[in-house]
C-alpha cells in the first residue's frame, strides 16, 4: 500500500499554515484532504475543522512526522492538499440531475482506496451514462494526477459527490426515492434480473471486504455477477463496468 500511496503525495498542490489554509476555506476552495497535527490547538485551528467539516472535506490527525515529510516549511501544524477536481453536495446533485429531466444513475464508493481503480470506474461511469460518483471523507482514495489519468479524464466530467460517510449517502438517496443495489458474490439477484431503469445507486465496495455491513443492511437489492467458473474473483472498476453496462442496456432498450 505504501509504493502506491507515494506518487500521490507528489501530484496534489499543497496548502501549508493555519491562515492560508483557513481563508482557502473560507473562500470556498477545494481541497483534497487536510493533514493536521494531533495536538494541534488553537482558535484558527478549531476554525479549520468546522470549516472542512462543513465543506465535507476529510481532515486526517497525524503525527509532526507526517507533516514534515510533506513539506519542509513552517507548516504550523496543519497541510492541505488542493484538490485537482470539484465537488458538489449530493443533495445538490440528486437535484440537478432530476431537474434535467434524467434518471439518476449513480456510483457509491464504499471503501475503495486505489486511486486507479476510482479512475477506471469513473469512465465505465460515464461511458455508461451514470451521471455522479459518490465519495465518502474517510477510507477512500484521494482522487490525484493519477486517478484523473486512469479516468482518461471523466473525473472532469462526471458529477463528485463527497458527503461523510456511506450510510450517511444512502440514507439521504434513499429519502430521494433512489434505490440502492448493494454488490456482493452471494447477492441474491444476478445483476441482469435487477431493474435499473429506475432511479438506481450502485455500491461498490473494497475488494478485499466488500460492501459495509451498515450498508448491507440498508441495500435495496443485493445483486451479483453470475461466474461461468469458480474462480469468482472479479477487480472492482471490472465488476463496475459490467453491472453498469447492464444498466445501459436496459435503460437503452426502455427507450427502443
Amino acid at each position: 500500500m505504501e509504493r502506491k500511496n507515494r506518487p500521490a503525495v507528489k501530484s496534489l498542490p499543497l496548502l501549508i499554515g493555519r491562515k492560508p489554509i483557513m481563508e482557502a476555506l473560507e473562500s470556498g476552495a477545494a481541497m483534497e484532504k487536510i493533514f493536521m497535527l494531533r495536538s494541534a490547538t488553537g482558535p484558527e485551528i478549531n476554525t479549520i475543522k468546522t470549516l472542512a467539516r462543513n465543506l465535507n472535506i476529510p481532515v486526517s490527525q497525524v503525527p509532526v512526522e507526517k507533516l514534515d515529510n510533506l513539506t519542509k516549511s513552517q507548516h504550523q501544524g496543519v497541510v492541505a492538499w488542493a484538490s485537482l477536481l470539484n465537488y458538489i453536495d449530493l443533495q445538490a446533485g440528486i437535484s440537478h440531475i432530476v431537474e434535467q429531466g434524467q434518471t439518476p444513475l449513480f456510483v457509491l464508493l464504499d471503501g475503495i482506496t486505489d486511486v486507479r481503480n476510482v479512475g477506471a470506474i469513473a469512465r465505465s461511469a460515464l461511458c455508461c451514462g451514470a451521471q455522479a460518483l459518490i465519495l465518502p471523507t474517510s477510507h477512500a482514495a484521494s482522487l490525484t494526477e493519477e486517478a484523473v489519468k486512469a479516468s482518461a479524464g471523466a473525473l472532469h466530467k462526471i458529477l463528485l459527490c463527497r458527503i461523510p460517510s456511506v450510510p450517511q449517502a444512502v440514507d439521504v438517496l434513499k429519502l430521494n426515492g433512489i434505490q440502492i443495489l448493494g454488490t456482493q458474490m452471494k447477492g441474491s439477484v444476478p445483476v441482469y434480473d435487477a431493474d435499473m431503469t429506475i432511479p438506481s445507486c450502485i455500491v461498490m465496495g473494497a475488494e478485499d471486504t466488500g460492501i459495509s455491513k451498515d450498508v448491507l443492511k440498508r441495500a435495496d437489492v443485493l445483486i451479483r455477477i453470475p461466474m461461468v467458473t469458480a474462480f469468482d474473483s472479479l477487480n472492482v472498476s471490472v465488476a463496475t463496468g459490467m453491472i453498469l453496462y447492464e444498466a445501459a442496456k436496459q435503460r437503452i432498450l426502455e427507450h427502443k
